[in-house]
C-alpha cells in the first residue's frame, strides 16, 4: 500500500518559488518524493457555489474511494486461484496507479473544463454511481452461480455417510422395479469389513444370500450393497445400526441423478463462461472509477485552494509520496513552511489540503 499527499500552496508569478521551496525542504532529508500535480484553469463560479461544492466533493471523494475498494476487493474474490496477480490487474488508463498519479493529466474529453464546476462534479458522481450499481448487479449474478456450484460441490466432499452418491452408484448396482425386493446401501467401517461379510445375511430374515458387494471406499470405510425383501427393511436397518453398520437413505432415481450431474456441469460451465467477461469488466471499471476519483481529488484541491487563497486563481498543486519513516517529520516541516499563511489556512492546511491516496 502506497500513500500520497496532495497539497496546494499559494503561487507566485511562475509558481516556481512554491515548487522549489517544497522540493528543497523535503529533499534535504529525503522526506518525500515530489511531483507537480497539474490542474487546468477551471471555471470558478460564485463563492456560494464553491462553498456548497466543497461539502459535496468531500462526500463524493469518500464514495468514489469506497467503490474503488469494492472493485479491487471483488477482483481478488473472482481471481480466487490467482490472488497473487491481483495487483497487476489494478491499472488506470493502462498504467500502474503510481505512474498515473505522478503523471496526472486532466481528461478534457470526458470532463470539459468550460462547463461549471458543479456540472463536472455531477458527471463524476453519476459515473461512479453507475459503476457501483453495475458492480452490484454483475457480482450478484456471478456470486449466485458460484454459490450454487459450491453448494453442489460440497455434496461430493465428506465421507460416505454424508456425501452425495450421484457420482458413485450405477444402475446395475440395484434391483429395480421389484414389488418384493429392494437394494440398500450400507456404510461399513474398515475395521468391520470381515464382520459385515460374516453377519449381513443373518441380520434379519429374507436377506438375499451373497447379494453384497463394495461399490466405493474412502479413508473411513466402504459402501456396500445388500438386497433383501421390502417387508424386512426396517428390521434390517435396526439390526445393522446395532452393529455399527449405517444404512444410507438412498433410492436410485435415474432421472434425478442425471439432473444433479447436469446441474453441476451447467453451473461449472456458466461460471467459466462468465469469468472472463466479468474480470474484463472489473478491470475496465476499476480504471474508470480510479480515474474519476483522482479527478474528484483534483476538483477538491481546486475548490479548496480558491476558497483559501482567493482570486485570481493562483496556486501550485503538488503530489508528495512520504518516506514511511519520516511521516511525522514531514508534517512538522510542512507546518513550518506554510506558517506564513493566514491564521485559518495555517491552522488547517495539514487537515484539509493534504489528501491521501491508497492502492
Amino acid at each position: 500500500m502506497s500513500e500520497f499527499w496532495l497539497i496546494s500552496a499559494p503561487g507566485d508569478k511562475t509558481n516556481l518559488q512554491a515548487w522549489e521551496r517544497m522540493n528543497t525542504v523535503t529533499s534535504k532529508s529525503n522526506l518525500s518524493s515530489n511531483s507537480k500535480f497539474h490542474i487546468p484553469d477551471l471555471k470558478v463560479g460564485t463563492l456560494d457555489a464553491l462553498v456548497g461544492l466543497s461539502d459535496e466533493l468531500g462526500k463524493l471523494d469518500s464514495f468514489a474511494e469506497s467503490v474503488i475498494k469494492k472493485i479491487a476487493q471483488y477482483i481478488g474474490e473472482v481471481m480466487e486461484d490467482s490472488k497473487d496477480k491481483v495487483q497487476e490487474n489494478l491499472l488506470a488508463n493502462g498504467v500502474d496507479l503510481i505512474s498515473y498519479l505522478t503523471r496526472f493529466e486532466w481528461d478534457m474529453a470526458k470532463y470539459p473544463i468550460k462547463q461549471p464546476l458543479k456540472n463536472i462534479s455531477e458527471a463524476l458522481a453519476k459515473q461512479v454511481t453507475q459503476i457501483e450499481a453495475d458492480l452490484k448487479t454483475r457480482s450478484s449474478a456471478y456470486n449466485n452461480i458460484k454459490g450454487n456450484l459450491q453448494s453442489l460441490e460440497k455434496k461430493t466432499m465428506g465421507n460416505l455417510l454424508t456425501r452425495t452418491l450421484a457420482d458413485i452408484v450405477h444402475k446395475e448396482d440395484f434391483v429395480l422395479n421389484s414389488e418384493y425386493l429392494i437394494t440398500l446401501l450400507v456404510v461399513v467401517p474398515k475395521s468391520s469389513y470381515l464382520q459385515w461379510q460374516k453377519t449381513y445375511e443373518s441380520l434379519s430374515d429374507m436377506v438375499v444370500p451373497r447379494s453384497t458387494k463394495m461399490i466405493a471406499e474412502d479413508a473411513e470405510g466402504g459402501l456396500f450393497t445388500v438386497t433383501l425383501f421390502r417387508k424386512v427393511m426396517d428390521d434390517f436397518k435396526a439390526k445393522a445400526r446395532e452393529n455399527r453398520f449405517m444404512v444410507r437413505e438412498f433410492y436410485y432415481d435415474e432421472k434425478e441423478l442425471k439432473c444433479e450431474k447436469e446441474e453441476l456441469m451447467k453451473l461449472a460451465s456458466d461460471k467459466k463462461q462468465q469469468y472472463g467477461p466479468l474480470l474484463r469488466w472489473l478491470k475496465v471499471n476499476f480504471s474508470e472509477a480510479f480515474v474519476a476519483w483522482i479527478h474528484v481529488k483534483a476538483l477538491r484541491v481546486f475548490v479548496e485552494s480558491v476558497l483559501r487563497y482567493g482570486l485570481p486563481v493562483n496556486f501550485q498543486a503538488m503530489l508528495l509520496q512520504p518516506n514511511r519513516k519520516s511521516v511525522k517529520r514531514l508534517r512538522d516541516v510542512l507546518n513550518v513552511v506554510f506558517k506564513h499563511l493566514d491564521e485559518v489556512a495555517a491552522a488547517s492546511i495539514m487537515d484539509n489540503c493534504i489528501l491521501r491516496f491508497f492502492h
